[in-house]
């Protein structure tokens, strides 16, 4: 993944702000292999416009019910891509929009859905995710700072303002929004692997169930 080093760095101190949280417990035992969602509910895990970080085919495959608002989704991207640079071409993520943070997530979820149109969607996502404490705070962020930031990532932020408007955006927005219904995410980062729900939750936990799927894919 492209810049992989200065993300890792500049994330690193988020990942150890939040190492107290509840959401990011560790455990030192790995977890029992979890049973996969019920098959009615598959098809609302991935859709075929779903964002995909890493090789298309790989066999396993880690869904992440994802707002780029959420702090705890910005601390754990570097546990997914250390995760990813771990297993090589085995692993990859499918992004699934989880706007639970208003109005500030969804217009992120714009920039970030123009930016796939102009092929910029990873240093994008990046950027976003590195300023993440300006654009998102609970304060009132200046219009149209997270564009000015997405252009640091190489948006071109003109023709995004029109692509951000699109109806195929505003489809996307719809129905990642009915199928977190649908799945019954509460919470955000949410993970699937494989299918297989991360319940515990932990990076550890992750960790675990990711080396057990890259495993049976290669037996």
């Amino acid at each position: 993944m492209k810049r992989r080093g200065l993300i890792l760095s500049v994330l690193a101190l988020g990942v150890a702000g939040f190492g107290g949280a509840a959401w990011y417990a560790t455990r030192p035992d790995p977890i029992a292999a979890a049973d996969p969602i019920d098959p009615e509910l598959a098809d609302a895990l991935i859709r075929p416009y779903s964002p995909i970080l890493g090789p298309v085919d790989a066999p396993v495959t880690i869904v992440e019910f994802f707002d780029p608002a959420c702090e705890a989704c910005r601390a754990f991207y570097p546990v997914v891509e250390d995760i990813m640079a771990e297993h090589g071409d085995a692993v990859r993520v499918v992004i699934r929009y989880t706007p639970f943070h208003g109005e500030a997530s969804v217009e992120a979820i714009r920039v970030l859905e123009a930016a796939r149109m102009q092929d910029v969607f990873e240093p994008v996502l990046e950027a976003v995710l590195r300023e993440q404490p300006r654009w998102a705070s609970h304060g009132t962020p200046a219009p149209g700072l997270i564009l000015e930031i997405a252009a640091s990532g190489g948006l071109d932020v003109e023709a995004a303002r029109t692509q951000m408007l699109a109806p195929g955006v505003v489809a996307v927005l719809n129905q990642d929004r009915a199928d977190v219904e649908t799945v019954g995410v509460r919470q955000t980062p949410t993970f699937f692997v494989n299918g297989k729900p991360l319940d515990p939750f932990g990076e550890a936990e992750l960790r675990s169930l990711v080396a057990v799927e890259v495993a049976a894919s290669q037996s």
